[in-house]
């Protein structure tokens, strides 16, 4: 998965409906230029996008990009429920479609469905900023969804290595050994070591040194600071050796990111 495609996206979701299916319930055949996000909680229906069948009941996700042409009924004997979201991608951006298969199965998780129900009240209720609050709401149902198709092409990362990165994250500015990580997540530090590698790729001291200048390069560039004080405050004495890794991780001296 390409996720740079997704990182800038804004939707505008214009209609939400909490839809309890009557036993006659369709909608007609047409072509959409917005973007249907549908989660099913009851019931069946079938779905027919760009001409093919779809049956979804409890548990399913329905997914139809802009341009797709749909037509849905359900089943008399099983009325569907189902909260549907049409929605565009402000700017030149809705023509992006996201990376789901027309129906994904137990797509439920506990978060998802607490995200949909206070959408839900937000979008009910209506008071001041409700759009800003419900499109923050829906921002994050869709950030969901894909880290878990994400994560279905890259295995989750061990909990011991993401305490690790975590800590890392919060100390950069110190001296970390990868004994005291090890001390951290009671483990051997040549097995840490190793673990660390084969779940993100890179050694420890790597991403330590990542971490830094991603540090540094935000400090640099609100201004302020010169390259001297920011490489101290992001844990490094030696300024030409804090140049040197900037530029190898980065591609430019840290003198290139002053404001």
């Amino acid at each position: 998965m390409d996720i740079t495609k997704y990182e800038n996206l804004v939707p505008r979701v214009f209609l939400f409906v909490d839809r309890r299916s009557f036993p006659d319930w369709e909608i007609t055949r047409s072509k959409i230029d917005f973007h249907d996000l549908t989660f099913i909680v009851e019931g069946k229906s079938d779905y027919f996008i760009n001409g093919e069948k779809f049956t979804v009941e409890a548990g399913d996700m329905l997914y139809a990009p802009s341009g797709s042409i749909r037509e849905a009924q359900t089943f008399k004997e099983a009325p569907m429920r189902s909260f549907a979201f049409n929605f565009f991608w402000e700017g030149e951006d809705n023509h992006v479609q996201l990376p789901f298969e027309t129906v994904t199965r137990n797509w439920r998780t506990k978060e998802i469905l607490e995200d949909i129900k206070e959408f839900s009240h937000i979008w009910m209720g209506k008071q001041p900023f409700y759009k800003m609050k419900a499109r923050a709401i829906f921002q994050l149902i869709v950030y969901r969804l894909l880290s878990i198709a994400h994560h279905q092409e890259t295995p989750l990362i061990d909990l011991r290595i993401q305490k690790v990165m975590t800590y890392i994250m919060d100390h950069y500015s110190e001296e970390v050994t990868i004994k005291e990580l090890a001390d951290w997540v009671a483990l051997n530090p040549v097995y840490l070591g190793k673990l660390f590698k084969q779940n993100t790729g890179s050694t420890y001291k790597e991403f330590i040194n990542k971490v830094r200048v991603n540090n540094a390069e935000m400090i640099l560039s609100a201004g302020g600071f010169n390259v001297s004080e920011v490489a101290a405050h992001c844990g490094y004495q030696d300024v030409a050796y804090f140049s040197n890794v900037f530029k190898n991780i980065k591609g430019y001296p840290p003198s290139s990111a002053l404001k």
